[in-house]
C-alpha cells in the first residue's frame, strides 16, 4: 500500500516540507513519484522514517543518520539496537526525574539538601571512556586488563585526564577544519596525544587502535558525542587513528 506525502506527514506527525527535505538530501527518497508530482511512500520508506525519527530523538544529526542507515544491512537488528538505546535513555531520564523530585521534596519540606544526592543520575564524561573500553573488550579481548587501575583515581586525576582528552580532540578538530590530511605529520603528532589519552584506560595496538576509531563512527552514540566538538570529527579521528597506527604502532 502506498501513502501520499500528505498522509505520511499526518501519520508520522511531521511536515510535508520535512519529508521533501529528507528526499532532497538523500535521507528518505519516496518509493516513487506519481504523475501528479506527489511523492508516495511504501512500507520500506515508512520503516526508514521511523528509524530516522528515533535517531533524531536520540540527538543525532541528519548527516550521521543518513550514514548509519545507509550502512545497515539488517533492519531488524538495527531496530533492536535502537530499542536498546531508547530503553537506556528512558532509564536515564527516570533516574534524573527521581533526583529532581527528591530535591523538590527536600526544599518544600525545608530540609537540608545532600550535595552528592543533587547529582545522582548525571553521568560523568569520564564514564564514556569506560564504555568505550568495555566495547573494545568485546572486540579485542584483554583491553580491559589495565582499566581496573583507574577505579582509584581522585577527582583531580579524572579532571586532568579528561582535559587531556579534550585538548587532543580540540587540536584534531582544528587540523580537520584547516583541511590537513589524516596522514599528514601534523595530524599524526596530534593523534599521538589522543593515543596517550586512551592509554590511561587501556593500551591498544596496531589492530585495536584503528578498530576503536571505526567504533567512533559505527556507533552513533560515540559519533554524536565526538561530533559535538566539531561536525565530522569522528570520521576524521577514525582516519587519523588508522594513519597513526600504520606509522607508529606495532
Amino acid at each position: 500500500m502506498a501513502y501520499s506525502i500528505v498522509q505520511v506527514a499526518r501519520i508520522a506527525k511531521v511536515t510535508s516540507r520535512t519529508l521533501r527535505h529528507y528526499d532532497e538530501i538523500g535521507l528518505l527518497p519516496p518509493a516513487y513519484v506519481g504523475g501528479n508530482g506527489y511523492r508516495y511512500y511504501e512500507e520500506d520508506q515508512l520503516l526508514r522514517l521511523q528509524q530516522i525519527l528515533v535517531l533524531r530523538e536520540l540527538g543525532l544529526g541528519l548527516d550521521a543518520i543518513r550514514d548509519i542507515l545507509d550502512r545497515q544491512t539488517d533492519r531488524l537488528a538495527a531496530l533492536k539496537v535502537h530499542h536498546e538505546w531508547l530503553m537506556a535513555e528512558r532509564d536515564r531520564f527516570d533516574r534524573l526525574a527521581r533526583t529532581v523530585r527528591s530535591t523538590i521534596e527536600k526544599l518544600e519540606g525545608g530540609n537540608t539538601v545532600n550535595a552528592e544526592e543533587l547529582y545522582t543520575g548525571f553521568e560523568r564524561h569520564s564514564e564514556q571512556a569506560q564504555r568505550l573500553a568495555e566495547e573494545a573488550e568485546e572486540r579485542w579481548p584483554g583491553s580491559l586488563a589495565s582499566h581496573e587501575r583507574v577505579k582509584g583515581w581522585s577527582e583531580e586525576k579524572w579532571q586532568a585526564v579528561q582535559q587531556a582528552g579534550a585538548d587532543a580532540s580540540a587540536r584534531l578538530a582544528e587540523l580537520m577544519r584547516e583541511g590537513v590530511a589524516p596522514d599528514d605529520p601534523r595530524a599524526i603528532e596530534a593523534t599521538d596525544a589522543h593515543y596517550r589519552w586512551v592509554c590511561h584506560f587501556w593500551t591498544p595496538d596496531r589492530e585495536s587502535y584503528p578498530g576503536l576509531g571505526r567504533l567512533y563512527v559505527d556507533d552513533p552514540r560515540f559519533t554524536a558525542s565526538i561530533d559535538e566538538v566539531a561536525p565530522g570529527l569522528a570520521a576524521y579521528l577514525r582516519d587519523t587513528m588508522a594513519a597513526y597506527a600504520q606509522a607508529r604502532l606495532s
